[in-house]
């Protein structure tokens, strides 16, 4: 998940991605593009996986990534696509499965499944329901080092209090953080009183 020192995930890669509620800088991430996030991003995208994606995150990247190829590009339009929505869909690109009525049943039944493991990218409105479902095994986030102060933010109200392990991290040139968290199970509180 690309995310802000704020928290706002909303319209990464392109001016015109994600312009809901008059959000203006989308393209955020843009100039921060490295060679070292691109290195990674190709380990990452070089094992097996399936996509669980939001109607919005779908309907752009169908009109995107079909029409391309490359390191990213064949990873995504070889993977299953599973597409969250209540609404009907354009299922054209390759791999694509509508997931409607109860949503949740069905990704936990794909979770416990024997197919590899299922990436979420984007998705604003799916990860809210991920996150309020205790669906999320496992955080990838990149922060970026700026602030927006509005958009839509990857920890929404009704997450639930969790706690996460830290499985790794990196500073990149760009100053961009990469952290990965692992769920570990209930939050724990407690007082230096």
């Amino acid at each position: 998940m690309m995310l802000t020192l704020d928290g706002v995930m909303q319209a990464p890669g392109g001016r015109d991605e994600d312009t809901s509620g008059d959000f203006t800088y989308g393209g955020w991430t843009v100039p921060y593009a490295d060679e070292s996030m691109g290195k990674i991003l190709q380990r990452e995208l070089s094992v097996p996986f399936d996509l669980l994606l939001g109607r919005k995150t779908y309907e752009i990247w169908n009109a995107y990534w079909p029409k391309q190829a490359g390191a990213i590009a064949d990873p995504f339009n070889k993977a299953k696509k599973y597409v969250v929505s209540d609404k009907g869909v354009d299922l054209t690109w390759k791999e694509s499965i509508r997931i409607h009525d109860d949503a949740v049943a069905k990704i936990k039944v794909l979770k416990k499944g024997d197919g590899p493991q299922l990436h979420v990218w984007g998705s604003s409105v799916l990860l809210q329901t991920l996150l309020k479902n205790d669906l999320v095994d496992e955080l990838r986030l990149r922060i970026f080092p700026v602030t927006i102060g509005t958009g839509k933010r990857l920890f929404g109200e009704g997450t639930i209090p969790a706690a996460f392990l830290l499985l790794d991290s990196q500073t990149l040139p760009s100053g961009v953080i990469l952290a990965n968290y692992k769920r570990s199970g209930d939050i724990k509180t407690g007082s230096f009183a």
